[in-house]
Order: C-alpha cells, then sequence, then structure tokens
C-alpha cells in the first residue's frame, strides 16, 4: 500500500518532533531536500503557500515540503 505524506504548507500538518523534509533557502533554485525531526516551528499563520518555516534537531532551518507518516 502506498504511504501519503501530508503537504507542509498546512500548519496543523505540522507538530514538534514531526519527520520532515525541508527545503533551505541556500537550496531552493536546486531544490535539494533535508530530512530531519521538527525542534521549532518558526511560521505562526496557519498556513503558507511555500510552507511553513521549521528549525530541526541539527539547528538547519527551511520550509517544509512534507510531512512524513
Amino acid at each position: 500500500m502506498e504511504q501519503k505524506n501530508l503537504p507542509g504548507s498546512i500548519h496543523a500538518n505540522i507538530q514538534i518532533g514531526s519527520e520532515v523534509t525541508i527545503v533551505q533557502k541556500h537550496h531552493q533554485r536546486s531544490g535539494e531536500l533535508t530530512e530531519g525531526t521538527v525542534k521549532r516551528i518558526l511560521t505562526s499563520s496557519p498556513n503558507h503557500h511555500h510552507g511553513i518555516k521549521v528549525m530541526l534537531e541539527t539547528g538547519e532551518v527551511g520550509r517544509v515540503k512534507e510531512v512524513i507518516l
């Protein structure tokens, strides 16, 4: 059965401890993704068309592309 991941543009899909893929600012052109666990949620609005900005436990900051289920 195929696994569905949640979009990263909706704040309600993301919680501290969620496994996510993000794109960091300096990788926006290439679209290179980084996978990790959410430490802090930096965007307060309920949604953002480019993705909710988070900080991973590694300290990397970027916009969520997908929440891994």
